[in-house]
Formats: structure tokens, C-alpha cells, sequence
């Protein structure tokens, strides 16, 4: 039985993204990635 005044529920209100994937043959070049997997530059 829910008595009037009970809190029975919540609610989250958040942001909701929608994407359309573009797909690809090739990635272009960067500077971060001419070092190799996780490479960053920094020593």
C-alpha cells in the first residue's frame, strides 16, 4: 500500500547523445601517433 506523501520513484535527468558513424578506409597522419602506440612525446 503507498500511503499520500510516500516517495515511491526517482528521476535523473542527463544529457543524451546521438552519433551517426562515418566510416573510413585510412586515418590521417598526426603528430602524436608518428612515435608509435601510446607514445606522447614526453620522456
Amino acid at each position: 500500500m503507498i500511503n499520500d506523501g510516500e516517495r515511491v520513484a526517482q528521476m535523473v535527468i542527463a544529457k543524451h547523445e546521438q552519433i551517426t558513424w562515418e566510416q573510413t578506409s585510412s586515418l590521417d597522419e598526426t603528430e602524436r601517433g608518428a612515435g608509435g602506440f601510446g607514445h606522447t612525446g614526453t620522456k
